[in-house]
């Protein structure tokens, strides 16, 4: 019986960072592209995905786009995702997305301040703006930084944050990811960092998630796992009502998982079974 503890998270974490590091440097090779451009905000995520693509292909061909605005300003982050680049010989460029967001805003019929999630969105999806302009003009790649844990629970903007060409690390749990993090060197100060998307002041990623990371990677690993929902909560002595809601939410969020759907009118149909050879 699979045992729920933290050493089922453990991977080898030099292996993984060379498998990673293959893909990477695959991609862009075969994609025939100069290199690669992601956002880069001093979170783990980011940071580690940062770190990961410089080593794959080299500093110099790695663009990290930093992108404050002046609601969620951070001077901090912005000086955490400069000491990531310096370290690992990033590229950078600082774009304050402010007025492109309030732009948008007023542009809006019937735009609404007070609507959070809504509102939020528009700022992830305004960085993805920035990212596909630079991947356009430079003939990079854009490399996204969403995590396991974040992406089976939907937590994340669709066509924004999530909006990539590749995710070197969207098959490792968060608590995973900052093993990885920890072991390519990344500062100990943004391993520690809470996650944010930084979509409005004060946001945290474990106080909307409901759980911290720790538990709720356990939990995800025992649903990947096919466990029952009573059995995860045995193991980690939680109360069933908690396991069922992640559970009940992972499956509610598979649309955002996936490609627009359409209905099969013939022969083939994207997205269904029309499949081409896998050749990246």
């Amino acid at each position: 019986m699979l045992r729920l503890a933290p050493h089922v998270l453990e991977l080898d974490w030099a292996d993984v960072e060379s498998r990673i590091k293959h893909f990477i440097k695959n991609y862009v090779e075969k994609a025939e592209a100069d290199g690669i451009v992601l956002g880069l905000s001093g979170g783990i995520d980011s940071s580690t995905v940062a770190a990961l693509s410089a080593l794959a292909i080299g500093g110099n061909k790695v663009l990290g786009l930093i992108m404050p605005e002046k609601e969620t300003y951070n001077q901090e982050d912005i000086e955490d995702a400069k000491n990531v680049a310096e370290k690992y010989g990033i590229k950078t460029k600082i774009i304050d997305i402010t007025a492109i967001i309030e732009t948008i805003q007023k542009t809006i019929p019937e735009f609404d301040p007070n609507e959070k999630i809504s509102k939020g969105n528009i700022k992830a999806r305004t960085r993805m703006i920035c990212l596909y302009y630079y991947a356009n003009k430079h003939n990079l790649i854009v490399c996204g930084s969403s995590d396991k844990s974040e992406a089976m629970m939907g937590y994340f903007t669709k066509w924004g944050d999530v909006a990539a060409d590749i995710a070197p690390i969207m098959d490792l749990y968060k608590t995973q990811v900052r093993k990885l993090a920890q072991y390519v060197g990344l500062p100990q100060r943004v391993i520690n960092k809470p996650a944010t998307p930084a979509l409005w002041p004060g946001q945290k990623a474990e106080d909307e998630l409901g759980l911290k990371y720790e538990t709720l990677d356990l939990i995800l690993y025992g649903l990947e796992h096919f466990m029952e929902i009573d059995e995860i909560a045995n193991q980690l002595g939680i109360d069933k009502a908690v396991v069922q809601k992640v559970s009940s939410r992972l499956e509610r969020m598979e649309h955002k998982r996936r490609m627009p759907i359409t209905i099969k009118l013939q022969y083939r149909t994207i997205g269904m079974d029309f499949k081409l050879p896998q050749s990246i």
